[in-house]
């Protein structure tokens, strides 16, 4: 049994909910505080340890009774960071950049663990991107790179999955990144203090079955601090707000062939410490 806090967004009978993943369900964690109704709400209200607390109880609902939504169903942000692996920046052709390279998803392109990730009707180049996302859990603004894990809450998988043709339609990454449930994001968020070091995770992509990425969370060229201190110059980081990490080299638009993701196939990030974030991939009707 994990004693890690594992914090999930989900639906049971078409009503959204949030709780805590344990072994055999989800303890319903709506129930227990009806004063914060969504998971971003219960962060923002800094109520982790209370949710810890409740571990030890028995879920209300199966896994079999539920579905996932994303982590965080609707952040105020979510902001991604491109080119933030060598080999990736290596694969792709382009150079190292001495800040981190940033572009914006919005909520609506978001799918939870075991929903459907659509690949879109006006393109055959859908791509995987397995990466680990930050959610922020404290508010702030010019954070300190020293102080900057104190403002994390927990982090998850995500597939930032990627229509090429449109991303490359200009310089600009948001058209081939944000059409409508292109990402995955999920199953659960594991909380900061049950993962102290972010940098000694082992991520992995698999595309039916077969591995297509594989690195460690020490080889971002701009790590987590980094990236935290960067954006929050920017932008006030509010909390349930989710930064993704960026994507390691594999990704198939890069090999000889091409390696699209088309209907039929099953996508699958796994992350060590957090778990496996699995979607199925469907055509657009």
């Amino acid at each position: 049994m994990s004693t890690a806090l594992k914090l999930m967004s989900f639906r049971h009978a078409d009503r959204a909910r949030f709780g805590i993943a344990v072994d055999e369900g989800v303890v319903d964690l709506g129930l227990r505080f009806p004063d914060a109704p969504t998971l971003r709400e219960l962060i923002a209200a800094d109520r982790l340890a209370e949710a810890r607390s409740l571990m030890g109880e028995a879920p209300d609902f199966g896994w079999d009774e539920i579905r996932f939504d994303p982590v965080i169903p609707k952040p105020d942000k979510i902001i991604c960071v491109g080119l933030n692996y060598r080999d990736h920046v290596e694969e792709t052709g382009r150079t190292v950049t001495e800040r981190p390279t940033l572009f914006a998803r919005f909520s609506g392109s978001q799918a939870g663990h075991g929903e459907p990730m659509v690949k879109p009707r006006v393109s055959n180049e859908f791509d995987y991107e397995g990466e680990l996302a930050v959610i922020i859990g404290r508010p702030g603004r010019h954070i300190a790179e020293a102080d900057s894990l104190g403002h994390v809450a927990g982090y998850a998988c995500y597939n930032d999955g990627s229509v090429r043709d449109w991303q490359r339609h200009t310089t600009q990454f948001l058209p081939g990144k944000t059409f409508a449930s292109s990402g995955g994001f999920g199953p659960w968020m594991v909380s900061s203090e049950d993962i102290p070091d972010p940098t000694r995770l082992v991520l992995e992509t698999r595309l039916n079955g077969v591995i297509v990425q594989h690195a460690t969370t020490n080889l971002l060229i701009h790590p987590i601090p980094r990236l935290i201190a960067y954006i929050s110059t920017i932008v006030q980081l509010e909390p349930g707000d989710v930064i993704v990490t960026g994507t390691p080299g594999g990704v198939g638009s890069k090999r000889t062939p091409p390696l699209w993701m088309k209907d039929g196939d099953v996508v699958e990030v796994e992350i060590s410490e957090i778990g496996c974030l699995r979607n199925p991939v469907v055509a657009e009707h």
